[in-house]
């Protein structure tokens, strides 16, 4: 593995940098739903330098970049804490790009590489959350329009979202992963509801419920029943900037600013313990990298990727921890940075695939350990 950038993708993250400082206190990776209009207007600033669409096919509009370039950039704007990738402009945009028709290309891409449609992944329910094979979620061809009935849960930001991107259940119930398609849900159909899912951390989840929504045919991307590959390539597109290592970089900054200012920063225990954590953030640093590695590579990535939600999500939750450890009372005051990053750091065992299910990839695809006692 090579850890440096080339001289142009350097340039590149020096042009990203100076971008952010007009974006500096948007604050939105952890509480996006809290300042979502400002939000939206940073991904049309983006857009607007066709940011939306770098690692994108240039045949459908996009830059054609190396993925660098998108890891790059969310890494800095994970550092900024000024929000998270758009589902939209990835995982979405990508699919379609791989596997949409002319006319669907035509739809769906302008308005995601302008910044005015936002889509959330309508993929797990109650009976089928690591188990996406056993969606319930159903929908019925009746002649040109597919009827939805079902429901689903824990849909980041589907509050503020134009389109649900669906997981729906389209074969028999048996036939687990084989009956499964793809449809794009404008929200504000009728039947559509959308209720909140209060987290610890002060943002919300989503449950929603389709009660006999009509949907399009022409709005399933991909065959019928043809899903799951799709599902497959489409979560190796996002691998290399689902979990960038400036987030970790600035929980350690926060966290060591925090220390200073309640004149803890000379306590040799806390010394020692953030010369350790820093080691940690080096460590899931080089860990993004071996994922964007292995994609450069051309090899998926999807041991290094499972492995490294687990290095982030471990090192997010050190992080925020030492600063309990060190400022006891203080440290839990509502309002104070770093109580904030306790809160959340508890529910990214579960964000992005649960750190129980990353093992068991690691475990069994990168250490042959199936099927052992």
């Amino acid at each position: 593995m090579n850890p440096t950038f080339t001289a142009e993708e350097e340039a590149f993250r020096a042009e990203v940098i100076a971008f952010l400082d007009d974006h500096r206190d948007l604050d939105a990776f952890f509480l996006q739903g809290h300042v979502w209009p400002r939000v939206r207007a940073f991904f049309s600033a983006l857009a607007q330098r066709d940011w939306l669409a770098l690692g994108w096919p240039v045949d459908v509009g996009g830059s054609g970049l190396p993925l660098t370039y998108e890891y790059i950039l969310w890494d800095e704007v994970a550092y900024a804490r000024a929000a998270r990738p758009p589902l939209a402009s990835g995982i979405v945009a990508k699919t379609i790009a791989r596997y949409g028709d002319t006319a669907q290309r035509e739809r769906w891409l302008p308005p995601v590489r302008s910044g005015e449609s936002h889509f959330s992944l309508a993929y797990s329910e109650p009976e089928a959350g690591s188990d996406l094979a056993a969606v319930r979620c159903r929908a019925e061809l009746r002649g040109d329009t597919y009827v939805v009935n079902g429901q689903k849960c824990w849909q980041s930001y589907a509050q503020d979202m134009d389109f649900l991107w669906t997981l729906v259940r389209t074969g028999t119930q048996e036939s687990r992963g084989r009956g499964l398609s793809l449809l794009i849900i404008d929200k504000h159909t009728p039947g559509v509801t959308v209720n909140p899912l209060p987290t610890l951390d002060g943002d919300q989840l989503n449950e929603v419920f389709f009660e006999d929504v009509a949907v399009p045919a022409t709005q399933r991307i991909g065959p019928e029943n043809g899903a799951w590959k799709i599902m497959g390539e489409a979560l190796a597109d996002e691998r290399h900037v689902q979990f960038p290592p400036g987030r970790v970089r600035r929980d350690l900054d926060e966290v060591v600013a925090w220390t200073r200012e309640h004149s803890l920063a000379d306590d040799p225990r806390v010394r020692t313990t953030i010369a350790d954590l820093a080691v940690r953030v080096a460590e899931a640093e080089a860990s993004a990298l071996r994922v964007l590695d292995a994609m450069l590579r051309g090899s998926g990535g999807a041991v290094e990727a499972a492995a490294n939600k687990v290095v982030h999500t471990l090192v997010c939750q050190e992080i925020a921890r030492a600063a309990l450890d060190f400022g006891g009372p203080e440290a839990v005051v509502c309002g104070e940075r770093v109580e904030l990053l306790w809160r959340q750091s508890l529910w990214e065992t579960i964000g992005g695939g649960t750190t129980e299910v990353m093992r068991g990839i690691v475990a069994k695809q990168g250490l042959g350990l199936a099927g052992r006692a």
